[in-house]
């Protein structure tokens, strides 16, 4: 099982309930495919730094996950085959990664 992180830009014209299905979608495909849910961030609607199909801004979100490496071909495909998704990135963590996310989380829950 490796640790990975994917940041996902969703299309600004979806309605509250079209992003929520759409991010259950691939929480369900990680779950589905022997994945563990570590975190998941709704980083809300943000500028974009230069347009991507036309649109100057989108909806991010993080996911940090563990899932054995033979699912993230599948995964990235899934995100490919949706219109939805406008851009995707997905990094596989090393230590220094998972320990600086730890940090991070613990930083984030301590300010909520």
């Amino acid at each position: 099982m490796n640790h990975y992180e994917t940041v996902f830009i969703l299309n600004p014209v979806l309605s509250e309930t079209q992003i929520e299905e759409t991010v259950k979608k691939f929480e369900d495909f990680l779950i589905k495919n022997g994945g563990k849910m570590v975190s998941k961030e709704n980083w809300g609607l943000k500028k974009l730094a230069y347009p991507i199909q036309h649109k100057k801004s989108g909806f991010y979100h993080l996911f940090e996950f563990t899932v054995p490496g033979e699912v993230i071909t599948p995964y990235e495909l899934e995100f490919r085959r949706d219109e939805r998704v406008m851009r995707f990135l997905t990094v596989k963590l090393d230590k220094h990664a998972i320990a600086w996310a730890e940090k991070r989380r613990t930083k984030l829950k301590a300010n909520a």
